[in-house]
């Protein structure tokens, strides 16, 4: 996977006062791993969250990964109760971890494998040359909306209730994730991780710009800013992660 995955990411703060989003990654001969996570909760919770759920996650991967290729989405699963618990046990005796949720969007890539895993709002596309694939759905009030056709994608982002989020991770309880196991990335594919700052001024139409095979990293930060001005001054944290085999 080394050789054939290229990666472009970005995070700011966008008009907030703190950074909450959180994103890693790590690629090995044999599989490549994204993360991106969005924290919440007040006096640095979110930010807390997003930051230990993500660090317990990849220090974990070696011990799991090998395991994905026998039991994809139990391994994946496991996986993950795992990086809570180890989670719970950076927070400590920290008062803050009874308020500290985070959302998460993780893909994992190897040969055999495209597998997502999310909870909350965090986004994974996957879009080739002419069409956006497929998304995560968000475990969110507006999602639900959207499946009764009360909403239409665009609307989404602007609608007053975006940010009630029907699931998210929090140390007190287990974790309840959405894990699809697709085949694996092909030439020419991309998939985009993102946080809500950033899906939720960007139409998915836009996002085929970084499917086309002179796009870089320029346009992924012309696209990031592009969210950012949309918001008019109310922005979000924006982080995205762009993963794309040439």
């Amino acid at each position: 996977m080394r050789t054939t995955l290229e990666v472009h990411q970005l995070s700011s703060k966008g008009d907030r006062e703190v950074n909450q989003d959180c994103m890693v990654h790590r690629i090995c001969a044999d599989y490549g791993v994204f993360v991106v996570a969005d924290g919440l909760g007040g006096h640095h919770a979110g930010e807390k969250a997003s930051q230990f759920f993500c660090k317990a996650l990849i220090s974990l991967a070696d011990l799991y990964c090998p395991r994905i290729r026998a039991e994809p989405e139990k391994a994946v699963n496991d996986w993950i109760v795992a990086a809570v618990g180890r989670m719970r046990k950076l927070f400590g005796d920290d008062t803050a971890a009874a308020d500290a949720y985070t959302t998460c969007a993780i893909l994992y890539l190897d040969d055999e494998h495209a597998i997502s895993a999310h909870c909350g709002d965090s986004r994974i596309y996957r879009i080739d040359s002419k069409q956006v694939v497929w998304r995560t759905k968000d475990h969110s009030r507006t999602q639900l909306l959207l499946d009764q056709g009360k909403l239409s994608e665009w609307e989404m982002g602007i609608h007053p209730e975006q940010n009630q989020l029907t699931r998210s991770i929090n140390v007190s309880t287990p974790p309840l994730v959405d894990i699809g196991v697709f085949p694996p990335i092909r030439s020419g594919e991309s998939f985009i991780l993102c946080s809500d700052g950033f899906w939720e001024s960007i139409k998915e139409q836009e996002l085929l710009r970084l499917s086309q095979v002179d796009s870089g990293k320029a346009e992924l930060k012309k696209m990031a800013q592009l969210a950012v001005l949309r918001a008019q001054g109310k922005s979000d944290n924006c982080t995205v992660q762009w993963v794309r085999m040439r």
